[in-house]
This record gives C-alpha cells, structure tokens and sequence, in this order.
C-alpha cells in the first residue's frame, strides 16, 4: 500500500451527488420560507349580496344603431367614339344614375377605361386612361367627390367581344363600373 495516497471514505461521484442533493434541499426551505404567510393578515371582505349594477343604469336607455347595408347597382356602361374620350349625348342616363348612386351611399367605385384592338397597346392603354378620367370628371361636376372614385385603363387587354368588325370594335371601346373592395 503506497502511503502517500490518501483515501477518502466516499467516491467523488457520490460526492458531486450529495452536495447537489444538499443545494437543492436549502433552496427548497428558502423558497417554502418566501411563501409563508405570517397570519397577521386579514381575511378578504366578503361580497356584498345584491345587484353589480346601480339603480341608474337599471334605467339607462340602449341606443340601437341600424347600419344599412349598401349595394351597387351597376348603372351600365358608358360608350366611346373610335379614337376618342370625348363623352357621347346617350351616356347621360348612365352618368347620372352613376352619380345619384354615388352620392347616396358614398360608396368608391373604380372607372374602367377599354378600348378596340385597333392602335398599339401603349396608345390604347393611355386612352382607356383618358376615357375613365372623362368619366370621373362629369361625375364630378355632378357632385361626386373625388375620393370616391379611382380610374383604371384595360386599354384593349379585357375585350367584350373579338371579333373583327365595327359592332365588336364599338361594343369593347367603352368605360364600366365596379364597387371597390
């Protein structure tokens, strides 16, 4: 037996285990220590029997509000001359009901300008422009505010009709109405 070894009476494991066992014990005392109460403290009052509400708003009147629900009726389409953004006599009903419409629910609606296939696409796309931002302007003068109504072109990109003749051309160059949202 070598002398200058020195034997402890446990094994450093046990060790390790026995003082982590120790260190969890006291803070397990603390923390019981913490949620004691002392008895000093009183009781919570008990809750008084009877009615939450006072006499007053047992007589409060309930204003009900009735909100409408809105709905478009689309007023038809408004139609163009070839090359033009000039609005035409027989869109007046159309315009008018658009803006009597308009103007009692306060509804946004977006104007969308088309057109014929006829031009390039970069032509016809800044006249459908054109032709919405007619439109938006006679409503206007009738009374529409502005922030009612957004423009929009399709220029020739969402035809009516494709065929290749004038009753086709006329029916795709036109401005229509659609809520937004």
């Amino acid at each position: 037996m070598d002398m200058n070894r020195t034997r402890l009476p446990y094994s450093t494991s046990a060790s390790f285990f026995s003082r982590s066992a120790l260190a969890l014990s006291t803070a397990l005392i603390v923390i019981a220590a913490g949620c004691a109460t002392t008895g000093d403290e009183e009781p919570p009052a008990p809750a008084e029997t009877g009615s939450e509400f006072s006499d007053a708003s047992a007589t409060a009147e309930v204003e009900v509000v009735v909100v409408p629900v809105v709905e478009w009726t689309n007023p038809g389409r408004v139609h163009f001359e070839f090359n033009s953004s000039e609005i035409r006599s027989d869109a007046a009903p159309v315009l008018e009901a658009a803006a009597e419409q308009l103007n009692a629910t306060g509804i946004t609606v977006i104007i969308s300008g088309y057109c014929d296939d006829r031009g390039t696409e970069e032509y016809n796309l800044a006249l459908g422009d054109r032709r919405a931002a007619a439109v938006r302007r006679y409503l206007t003068n009738l009374g529409v505010p502005p922030a009612q109504m957004m423009v929009v072109s399709y220029g020739e990109l969402r035809p009516l009709r494709r065929d290749n003749n004038e009753a086709a051309w006329a029916a795709n160059r036109r401005v229509e109405f659609e809520p937004a949202g």
